[in-house]
């Protein structure tokens, strides 16, 4: 970018070296994390809102604004108290008067089509929560988009239009071969005057003023995704894999986001008024790939994003991990602070990548061409061998056999420790000195389908109306027999996977969801259970998907995903006594959780620390606040639960090890511990979870990246993982190597160790952020 910036005031207040000199399509301004991203981008809006008090707006919805209008509404409702006030001398909002939002105009950005609009997982509710009730504005003066109320042919409704909810596009081209698919091609074309309507009434107010959207998995905003056309403006269309598989969490699965279309405004609608405050706000390392590409390659259809670039208030607000590709950002990290073996390792690494060269084969000349290199402090023919010597020092800690330890694995939901750490975990556990439990903090009940859930209850009312769940007859079962012999659950289970027998693997379910009803609800006959069975499927029946579910609902679905825990540890000979379901109450399933508190959240985690006494304490590291927000929120309840622990003993030698699995990933140089994976290792995971995560093998709700199971995400990812580090040490390393466990290598696993200060200190920096929230 040649021209000057110009930065309004609460812009440069938060501005760093690095975005001041940005030298991108359009500036950024990076921030330290998640939370912070949104005390920016409210400050940015009240200060334009001041201006332009009777401007248009239009704003985001999903979990990324969960901060911008958190900090929106405290700035407002406390502005003139003492927090406050010093926020903003700092932010430089310094106003007469405290902005109003009563005269703004809102444009809704986009929707599933169809969906009602009663339903809270539409967006028209999302933006009637949250922003004309949250923040005061008026009804009158939205432009809305209620899937309920736009016409459609002979003035039916869309559930008679298309039932099903699918609405098929061809028919824009093809005539119908049907009486309703006449209807349904009247109504596409209804729908599409209604769009352009929609459009001409943004234009007559002249364009929207500000506008603030999220960035998706594809580079899309609004939903204009990948391949959409600069020129688009509102209109019914279409999305991608990665844009369903996103939407998957709030349809209620990808087999209902596959099939639904959206009304999105156009990226010409963004840009329509040239005078237009713009912003794309982004967190965390998943995003980092396409915010480089919209910000440093040339503006294309490939990239929506890059629209930005035609406007010169368009702004880009990251965290450092969503800016963590850019060039401004790189040259920032090795031109300063001090040099390190990590920025070493950092630089011979990605100098491999970029000549597609073994490491030994570089040569001095190849260091000293290359702008990162060649900044190595002494820089010599010995340079290459310490970071050969580095990794593979990595990889000998990786692999040190320990010995009387006392492990507290724990995981924000079911599976992550499985996909983070399962084959390290399984190495270490064939020392029988070592000890063992596997906590999971919340429910994840979010998980699990309506569809899946129905088809456990309806086998286990099958099973018992045909007797063959014996135990329900046992004199004392109802009163206190359904606490006792769980372990057997598992145990039939996964001796019927060794048999291949699929009816008593369903049985074996059936019997621990008999126990988990009648536990819930106090069931005394066999009766009141087959009732209840047959209640919560007319429940769940006459559900939409993706609704969030009565409490005890709730709950059963969290207890199936607590079975298929313990399944996967008894895999390794685990019992169930060793593996805690916490279930800390901040989960809710709501669109934003509650931030832990000490009460509800960190004292159950304080008491497991005090009973079991670990030496390791394992976790999904995400100090950035930019991964699933279970994540950072179990985080920050786990370093409260620690610090707290520290009062009352000595930590010094707690060993802290965190590690990161489908969601994000480490560099080799960030990390203390490398842990070779073999294809065994590989089968062992990918076996365990199959035959386990019931819920999660179709994957309902996969990631943007894999069509397909977190196993083999998680696979994948270790191999890229060894094929940057071949290109340090060699292929021989590993197929020649003196070790049967190197060459047997095909995949690298990455953790990171920290004492309990490093990881205190983390986690200190978000929660700090975070205070007040």
């Amino acid at each position: 970018m040649d021209h000057k910036i110009n930065f309004t005031p609460v812009e440069q207040s938060f501005l760093n070296t690095i975005s001041r000199n940005s030298t991108t399509n359009v500036p950024y301004i990076a921030v330290d994390n998640f939370p912070n991203l949104g005390m920016l981008t409210a400050f940015r809006f009240l200060e334009w809102v001041s201006e332009n008090p009777k401007g248009v707006i239009s704003l985001p919805t999903g979990k990324t604004p969960e901060y911008f209008i958190f900090w929106t509404q405290h700035i407002l409702e406390n502005w003139d108290q003492e927090e406050i006030l010093a926020l903003r001398k700092k932010h430089h909002l310094l106003l007469e008067a405290k902005p109003s939002l009563a005269e703004l105009h809102f444009v809704q950005i986009d929707e599933f089509y169809p969906i009602k609009s009663s339903q809270a997982n539409s967006f028209y509710h999302y933006v009637n929560k949250y922003y004309i009730e949250g923040l005061g504005l008026k009804r009158e003066n939205a432009l809305l988009i209620n899937c309920d109320e736009i016409p459609l042919a002979n003035g039916k409704h869309f559930a008679d239009v298309f039932p099903n909810n699918k609405v098929n596009l061809e028919l824009r081209y093809r005539e119908p071969e049907n009486p309703l698919e006449k209807l349904q091609k009247e109504s596409i074309f209804l729908i599409d005057n209604w769009c352009s309507e929609y459009e001409q009434k943004i234009r007559q107010l002249g364009g929207i003023g500000f506008f603030l959207g999220g960035i998706g998995p594809d580079g899309h905003i609004a939903f204009n995704i990948k391949g959409s056309d600069p020129y688009s403006t509102t209109r019914l269309t279409a999305t991608n894999f990665e844009t369903q598989a996103v939407a998957a969490g709030d349809l209620g699965g990808i087999e209902i986001s596959r099939e639904r279309l959206v009304i999105t405004i156009g990226l010409e609608t963004i840009t329509y008024n040239k005078n237009a405050t713009a912003i794309i706000f982004a967190a965390g390392e998943a995003k980092a790939p396409m915010i480089k590409n919209a910000l440093e390659l040339p503006p294309s259809n490939l990239y929506p994003a890059s629209v930005l670039s035609s406007l010169e208030n368009g702004r880009f607000y990251l965290t450092l991990g969503a800016a963590s590709m850019l060039n401004d950002f790189i040259d920032d990290y090795y031109h300063s602070g001090t040099w390190s073996q990590e920025k070493t390792d950092k630089a011979v690494m990605l100098l491999t990548q970029k000549l597609n060269k073994y490491a030994e084969h570089l040569s001095l000349e190849d260091l000293q061409s290359d702008q990162y290199t060649r900044l190595i402090p002494n820089l010599n023919e010995n340079t290459v061998e310490s970071v050969i010597t580095s990794i593979k020092n990595k990889i000998k800690k990786g692999t040190e056999l320990l010995s009387h330890e006392v492990f507290y694995h724990t995981g924000p939901h079911h599976d992550d420790i499985s996909l983070g750490l399962l084959p390290y975990i399984h190495y270490q556990s064939r020392n029988e000195t070592n000890e063992s439990h596997y906590s999971v903090l919340t429910s994840g009940f979010t998980a699990v389908t309506n569809n899946f859930l129905i088809e456990i209850l309806s086998n286990t009312l099958s099973f018992i109306e045909k007797g063959e769940i014996e135990m329900l007859n046992y004199p004392d079962f109802f009163d206190v027999g359904y606490k006792n012999k769980k372990d057997k659950d598992v145990y039939h289970y996964l001796i019927n996977i060794a048999s291949e027998n699929a009816d008593e693997r369903s049985r074996a379910v059936s019997h621990r969801m008999a126990r988990n009803i009648i536990e819930l609800w106090n069931l005394k006959t066999i009766q009141e259970l087959k009732t209840k069975i047959s209640d919560i499927i007319s429940v769940i029946n006459a559900s939409y998907d993706g609704q969030n579910p009565e409490p005890k609902i709730q709950t059963l679905k969290g207890m199936i995903r607590e079975y298929e825990e313990e399944l996967v540890w008894a895999h390794f000979g685990v019992r169930t006594k060793n593996i805690h379901h916490l279930r800390l109450g901040f989960y809710t399933g709501a669109i934003f959780t509650e931030k832990p508190n000490r009460e509800r959240d960190v004292i159950p985690i304080l008491q497991q620390l005090r009973t079991i006494n670990p030496t390791v304490i394992s976790l999904a590291f995400d100090p950035e606040g930019s991964g699933p927000d279970t994540h950072y929120k179990v985080l920050q309840a786990i370093a409260a639960a620690v610090r707290e622990w520290g009062k009352e003993k000595d930590l010094s030698q707690l060993k802290i090890w965190g590690y990161r699995n489908v969601w994000y990933q480490f560099h080799a140089a960030d990390i203390t511990h490398i842990f070779p994976v073999s294809l065994n290792g590989m089968s062992t995971m990918d076996e365990s979870f199959t035959n386990s995560y019931l819920s999660q093998v179709n994957a309902s709700f996969p990631s943007y990246r894999y069509n397909g199971k977190f196993s083999h995400l998680s696979i994948q990812t270790w191999v890229e993982q060894l094929q940057a580090a071949q290109l340090i040490l060699g292929k021989p390393y590993f197929y020649d190597n003196d070790s049967p466990r190197l060459r047997a290598t095909h995949g690298l696993l990455f953790f990171k160790e920290m004492n309990v200060e490093e990881f205190l200190q983390s986690a200190r920096e978000l929660e700090q952020s975070t205070e007040g929230v």
